[in-house]
């Protein structure tokens, strides 16, 4: 149900929209896991508030419930739930052994088990007994290329079936995925993988969006150059332009072979994936995550959270660089149907993605707030052009959605509806604030803080907050938390990316605010990370590319992104060395670079040539400052002149401000 009131399309934040049906309510996953609680640990709880105020405050007794709960599986029993409850440090489930994979294929029947389509109308489906049988086949193939527990492997790939099959593959070995989208430029891809040195290469030799073909073969080899570490490639043909080279063997060639697949019992904390940061201060962060948290995480979020189970088809729009495809692929483990998609979500017109609910018969619709304001900017009515009628949940990241943004949703797409903004990170592979099936959904809010987060606000002086923004905390340990970073020993990178600000307590750099009716705001990042169409991308990428350019002799890239404003103008200010001006030749070549080199989202809106970039006194690039001049606020409240080494620097940001 939806109230009545005010213009959906105009709701103030903190607008009531939506409240779950008493049925709706009592049937869904979260109320059933609160039965349980109450008949087998006798632990009651009169709503979500009490049941979150336990979660946090027993951890342990909290995610051992979510062991049993979902029945996991282990080779060999833990010791105890929590040996160190600190952070970082804490050890999980110590003793035990287990494997991810095994649990995404429990399920061996004849339910589709992943539906895919592509933007050309290409489907395929495979049942979970056809899933667990190419898998067997592809773990086959693996260990036929001396693939083994601990080793990396590594994906250009799509968002497609194949490479679900090569991960869960390399799962089932105990052997370390990481994955990049075939859209990433050379550079983006080797600043990640050099540091973890993979021993296997999947890629693709092209892939297809917005009604193009995009052949990869030159950026395949750049890559294969640039990693000595590569023993093997295998190569999924999009565009029937086949392998680099002899060397290089095909994936069907992988899977020839049929075989038993056996799950390499790891240790709880063994590596699974290694996901990266943004790359905001340097190198992108190797993160890595185990399957034990990963798998208790996922369990939690994706059946208590979303509400998903065996009867439900799972979507979200995203690709393999962006951790929401590992969020999405652990659909598998609540036994939900997971549809993939590859293209665009405008081709050939906005409503594609909402015809594909129609057409799948999909639950839980999971996006973008950027794709959203997209389609309330275009002014199109999916309520009247589909029939939406198998959709209940729509989950939206990678953004704030402001609240008229939400009340879109309510007025264009569906009234009864669970719309659910989540924020988390890649981090952890989740999210620490999220959706709620016991709970309304109120204009502007993220619904809850997650069962076992305990997310606070903190004032600058580490005090709690409540109703006032702050920066967002964890201050318990949760199981998804990195392992560790690759290649840091003694974890100082680690502990100086998230535990430096407020020691023993996780720093997430995020503005939130959390209500007096528990649930949230998110205001988007406290520093200055690009935030284009849903993708985090650090500014030293944009650098590492633009200041390249033999032209360029310095440079800075500013995001307006706006708190209420999901994405806003890229602007990029270059410095020309000695002898060269920003013509018009200069400029495409710019566009040109940052475009294959980065991707399409990160090609600026304006492009300016300045003296000189304004630096603090330490060489600091004024990134944050410069963002907020160019949004409005004057440049003395925005940056003290006495921090700058050149505080000459400013006047130009100053003018393009005033214009």
């Amino acid at each position: 149900m939806t109230t009545d009131g005010e213009s959906l399309e105009s709701a103030a934040e903190g607008t009531l929209l939506w409240q779950p049906s008493a049925e709706r309510s009592a049937s869904s996953r979260l109320a059933r896991y609160m039965r349980w609680l109450s008949d087998t640990k006798k632990l009651a709880f009169a709503d979500y508030d009490a049941l979150w105020q336990w979660s946090v405050h027993d951890v342990e007794a909290f995610w051992e419930s979510i062991w049993e709960y979902f029945a996991v599986k282990s080779h060999t029993p833990y010791a105890r739930v929590l040996a160190d409850r600190k952070m970082p440090g804490a050890r999980w489930f110590e003793g035990a052994t287990l494997n991810y994979a095994e649990h995404a294929l429990r399920d061996r029947g004849s339910r589709p088990a992943l539906i895919f389509r592509a933007e050309d109308g290409t489907r395929s489906e495979l049942s979970f007994a056809e899933l667990y049988e190419r898998v067997g086949r592809a773990a086959t193939g693996l260990r036929r290329l001396g693939v083994a527990r601990g080793d990396r492997v590594a994906a250009f790939m799509p968002n497609a079936p194949e490479t679900l099959i090569a991960f869960l593959a390399t799962a089932s070995l105990g052997a370390i995925w990481s994955s990049c989208s075939p859209e990433f430029g050379v550079g983006s891809v080797l600043d990640r993988w050099k540091q973890i040195e993979p021993k296997l290469l999947f890629t693709v030799d092209g892939y297809r969006y917005g009604g193009k073909s995009f052949d990869r073969r030159d950026a395949v080899e750049a890559i294969r150059a640039g990693l000595p570490s590569l023993e093997h490639t295998v190569v999924l043909s999009q565009l029937g332009r086949g392998a680099p080279d002899a060397k290089a063997i095909s994936f069907d060639e992988l899977l020839a072979e049929r075989g038993e697949l056996r799950f390499e019992a790891v240790p709880f904390e063994h590596p699974l994936w290694v996901l990266y940061s943004s790359g905001t201060t340097g190198l992108p962060k190797p993160i890595v995550q185990g399957h034990g948290g990963i798998l208790l995480e996922h369990y939690k979020a994706l059946a208590l959270h979303c509400d998903l189970g065996e009867n439900d088809r799972f979507f979200w729009f995203t690709t393999t660089g962006w951790m929401m495809w590992n969020f999405l692929i652990s659909g598998l483990l609540v036994k939900s149907t997971v549809v993939l998609y590859d293209g665009s979500p405008g081709v050939p017109d906005l409503y594609a993605l909402f015809r594909l609910i129609d057409d799948e018969s999909i639950n839980y619709f999971g996006t973008s707030a950027p794709f959203l304001l997209a389609c309330k900017k275009a002014e199109i009515d999916p309520s009247a052009a589909c029939k939406l009628e198998s959709l209940d949940s729509i989950g939206t990241t990678g953004a704030p959605l402001p609240a008229d943004g939400f009340g879109w949703v309510y007025s264009r797409v569906k009234r009864d509806v669970l719309l659910g903004s989540v924020s988390g990170g890649t981090d952890v592979c989740t999210a620490f604030v999220l959706s709620c099936p016991l709970l309304p959904v109120h204009a502007g809010e993220l619904q809850c803080r997650g069962l076992g987060a305990k997310v606070e606000a903190f004032d600058a002086d580490a005090h709690p907050l409540i109703g006032e923004v702050g920066e967002l905390v964890v201050t318990e340990p949760l199981p998804s938390m990195p392992v560790s970073f690759w290649n840091d020993p003694g974890g100082a990178r680690y502990r100086e990316s998230y535990f430096a600000e407020f020691p023993g307590v996780w720093r997430h750099g995020d503005w939130i605010k959390v209500t007096s009716r528990g649930g949230a705001v998110v205001y988007g990042r406290s520093d200055s990370t690009l935030n284009r169409g849903g993708v985090r991308m650090g500014t030293s990428e944009f650098y590492r590319v633009v200041e390249n350019l033999p032209e360029i002799a310095d440079s800075l890239v500013i995001d307006t992104g706006a708190i209420d404003q999901a994405e806003g103008k890229l602007w990029l200010f270059v410095v020309p060395r000695a002898g060269h001006a920003l013509d018009a030749e200069l400029v495409k070549r710019l566009r040109n670079v940052l475009r294959s080199e980065l991707s399409p989202r990160h090609v600026p809106d304006e492009i300016h040539a300045v003296a000189e970039i304004p630096r603090t006194l330490n060489g600091k690039k004024l990134e944050v400052p410069i963002k907020r001049i160019l949004k409005g606020t004057p440049a003395e409240k925005a940056v003290n002149p006495d921090t700058l080494a050149n505080p000459q620097a400013l006047a130009p940001f100053v003018a393009l401000a005033s214009r």
